[in-house]
């Protein structure tokens, strides 16, 4: 008999190995809860609702940012500029500003959509240019990335409280 005839009769007579029993799942307590969660819930009981008619700073200026931004690319449209030696289509420098426009007249009304919406457009901004950045050929290229980058960052942050605030249901006394 050959050594792996043997093996097969030796594995054939040994009893299969016992399977591991599965575990349950622990039941999550009540009590006991994550730091990160703790963490969360303690940021979100010092955030105070906004009151009637107020609008968070950051807010405030993104609707100005939006709104000069979007008079800026009419204007200069309608000056005549020229981006590649090419004047843009009028289509996206309306839809665009229309855009632009309809963010600020939200974030101006303190309408989470319109914030949700704005940092959208700071995201697509910090990732484009970030990837220019990554394409620089001159020390100019590299001021222009690091000019939009930075404030968009910025504003991209401060916006993150602002929407919970924006967001939260409004508290009642107890």
């Amino acid at each position: 008999m050959g050594r792996r005839a043997r093996r097969r009769e030796q594995a054939a007579r040994r009893p299969p190995p016992a399977k591991p029993r599965p575990q349950p799942a622990a039941a999550p307590s009540g009590d006991r809860s994550s730091r990160s969660e703790a963490k969360n819930a303690a940021a979100r009981a010092s955030l105070q609702p906004l009151r009637e008619g107020e609008r968070p700073r950051a807010v405030t200026v993104a609707a100005l940012v939006a709104t000069a931004l979007a008079l800026a690319n009419v204007v200069w449209f309608l000056a005549g500029a020229k981006i590649g030696g090419k004047r843009p289509a009028a289509v996206g420098v309306l839809s665009y500003s229309a855009l632009m426009g309809t963010a600020a007249w939200g974030m101006w009304r303190a309408k989470y959509w319109a914030v949700l919406g704005m940092q959208a457009i700071l995201a697509i901004l910090i990732v484009g240019f970030s990837v220019f950045l990554l394409r620089f050929s001159t020390v100019w290229d590299i001021l222009i990335a690091l000019a939009v980058i930075v404030p968009s960052g910025a504003l991209f942050w401060f916006l993150v409280k602002a929407m919970a605030r924006i967001q939260m249901p409004q508290r009642r006394p107890r």
